[in-house]
């Protein structure tokens, strides 16, 4: 149903609004519900529909109804109309809607202008550099609608070309106000970065299932820039949250105590690096075992080195690791709390850790003895282990022998306990994929591990990976090697697509640049930059004043290229302008006085020769530039084509 009201716009420009629309909405999809993208779609495909049936907009009657059905599918979907997400869900309905009852370039504005504010929307979700080439590509396009409502029809080249121009008069200005706005921690909107870009996924507590779900995602967690080589592939243990309390079921984190220094004292092998890390919400760091005491961070005694507040931000960190210290320190209160097992849970794992005690002669044999448990038993790695019974750690040792890290690891700790040793579970990452473009080791989400840690007198605490004993490749390539043969990796990473692989790595190198130098552009870099400038205190003032001065500066040079540069005319008289050219190269030059009519009459009276070349492009030129019919985008292709051929003799 639709009403006789027909557009006044013409079709190219309704074309140009319909991109707009599409560019504007496209990226919002990964953001919005899907069932708020199927609704924006088929708005978006009705108004397409209309434009090339060339048919008229629907009563206003029909369309408030879409406006109030719009509000209520955003209200269902997030039992609210209020915050940043409904609030850009409600406006990107509102803008393919009101492509539906836009026929006048009052309307058209309206849909620029609420297409530029959702442009901006889309860092409100995300400040990726993928988001920022999706924004820039909708900017152009949105430039070009706004154009083509204030000039002629032109070929789709040349008015992308001019909407680029337009964009790229506007970097310089850009670029002044980004390098000396005064920077403040955090986006301007208030709103944590965690919810700008991708979180490490690690929680505080584990459950069988909570790791191997994130073997499924290949985002990066954080990347670590060594100074020297890499350490071993054994040695490149991150660690995360440690835990030491059991329910039979879920493991979670035990008492600690925070202090500015280490509860160890380094030494070995000393690797120094660089830690970029993603937000996660959360106050651990994820830094190589075992942190020095350089770093200016907060230690934990469960060795974990954590922040003094929650990372909602990128955070790049130079830290120092030593993998070969022997953390021997310890309280008695906590080695007791790390022997605790629930009464009543898991008694077949309670057994068998009983017989390891009594088999072993010495506690420090009761490790290796579980491990030639597991070889024995031929335990499976796999990312989809078999449903377990109730008693978990039971169900697992005794019934399905398969798992993943958490399930090994949980077991273990189990075994330990039971055999009274204290231990524990660390989560955090295991391993990392080098990048050779930007020489930065990668570590994803993929890489997420589990391992315990078990309290031998003598020599503390010691690392022992379950793990490696079902699956070794885990530690010296990825969890990925280590699945099944039937477990598909990422397309990306692929042995058998080097070229592939390559593109990826290109793309990690290139985008961790944009997060160094765009996003990770702080108050300290911004300090930095001005000191360079000859500021050495830069006080708001300063700042204030040589922002002023230099966009004075780029906005007088491009006034005065714009000055400069002559007036060209749109692309139909820039097509006769060749015209009148190639006739000025006979000695045929047009006056400026003159008008096409008394200038094609005096060169024909000349060289009558040229009235069939001459005679219908002159003809042509003052219907489309004169006549009372709206120039078209295919009758402007049409002339351009003829003047190009015009080639007099």
């Amino acid at each position: 149903m639709t009403s006789k009201t027909l557009p006044t716009l013409r079709p190219d420009q309704r074309l140009w609004l319909l991109a707009t629309v599409l560019t504007t909405l496209l990226p919002q999809a990964a953001q919005l519900p899907q069932l708020v993208t199927a609704f924006n779609a088929l708005l978006v495909l009705w108004s397409a529909s209309l434009l090339f049936q060339q048919r008229g907009m629907p009563p206003r009657v029909l369309l408030t109804g879409l406006g109030v059905g719009g509000l209520a599918l955003v209200f269902s979907q997030y039992q609210t109309l209020i915050g940043k997400e409904p609030g850009l869900a409600i406006l990107s309905s509102l803008l393919a809607l009101k492509l539906l009852e836009t026929h006048d370039r009052r309307d058209a504005r309206a849909v620029i202008l609420l297409g530029f504010f959702l442009q901006l929307g889309l860092f409100f979700y995300n400040q990726a550099m993928w988001i920022a080439g999706l924004a820039l590509v909708a900017t152009c396009t949105t430039f070009a609608g706004m154009h083509s409502l204030e000039s002629p029809p032109r070929p789709v080249p040349a008015r992308l070309t001019g909407a680029a121009r337009l964009v790229l008069q506007g970097i310089p200005l850009m670029v002044v106000l980004f390098l000396l706005f005064p920077r403040i921690q955090g986006p301007l909107w208030g709103i944590p970065d965690a919810a700008l870009g991708s979180t490490t996924g690690l929680s505080d507590r584990m459950e069988p299932g909570a790791l191997s779900r994130l073997a499924e995602s290949d985002e990066i967690a954080f990347r670590a820039k060594f100074e020297g080589p890499l350490p071993p592939e054994r040695e490149r243990y991150w660690r995360g949250p440690v835990l030491s309390k059991f329910d039979g079921h879920t493991w979670r984190p035990g008492p600690e105590q925070i202090l500015t220094q280490p509860f160890y004292t380094p030494a070995g092998q000393e690797y120094r690096y660089t830690l970029t890390l993603e937000p996660h919400d959360q106050r651990w760091l994820l830094a190589l075992d075992y942190p020095g005491g350089d770093s200016g961070q907060l230690y934990s005694s469960t060795l974990a080195l954590q922040t003094r507040e929650p990372v909602h931000k990128r955070l790049v960190l130079p830290l120092t690791a030593y993998p070969h210290t022997r953390p021997n320190r310890e309280l008695a209160l906590v080695l007791g709390a790390n022997l605790e097992l629930p009464p009543n849970s898991n008694p077949r794992a309670q057994a068998l850790g009983l017989s390891l005690r009594q088999r072993a002669q010495r506690h420090s044999d009761i490790p290796a003895l579980a491990i030639q448990y597991l070889r024995e038993q031929k335990f499976r790695y796999t990312l989809d282990p078999p449903p377990l019974d109730v008693d978990d750690v039971d169900s697992f040792l005794f019934d399905t022998r398969a798992g993943y890290c958490e399930q090994f690891s949980g077991a273990f700790v189990v075994l330990m306990r039971a055999a009274g040793l204290s231990a524990r579970v660390v989560t955090g990452y295991q391993g990392g994929e080098f990048n050779p473009v930007d020489g930065t080791l990668v570590v994803r989400q993929m890489d997420a591990h589990a391992w315990a840690e078990v309290w031998l007198p003598n020599r503390g605490w010691v690392r022992v990976d379950p793990t490696a004993e079902a699956a070794p490749a885990r530690l010296t390539e990825s969890s990925r090697a280590a699945l099944a043969p039937n477990a598909k990796p990422p397309l990306l990473a692929r042995a058998d697509m080097a070229w592939l692989r390559d593109l990826r790595n290109q793309f990690d190198a290139l985008n961790h640049r944009w997060n160094q130098w765009v996003l990770g552009y702080n108050p300290g870099r911004q300090r930095d930059f001005l000191e360079l400038l000859g500021f050495d205190n830069p006080t708001l003032q300063n700042l204030t004043s040589l922002m002023a001065a230099l966009t004075l500066v780029v906005l007088g040079g491009l006034s005065l290229w714009a000055l400069r540069t002559p007036p060209q005319g749109d692309a139909l008289d820039r097509a006769w302008q060749q015209v009148c050219q190639q006739l000025g190269r006979l000695g045929l030059a047009r006056a400026s006085w003159e008008g096409p009519r008394d200038y094609t009459r005096r060169v024909l009276a000349t060289r009558p020769d040229l009235a069939p070349l001459l005679e219908p492009l002159a003809t042509e030129y003052l219907r489309l530039r004169y006549g009372p019919e709206p120039l078209t985008s295919g009758s402007l292709r049409r002339f351009l084509q003829s003047a190009r051929k015009f080639r007099p003799r």
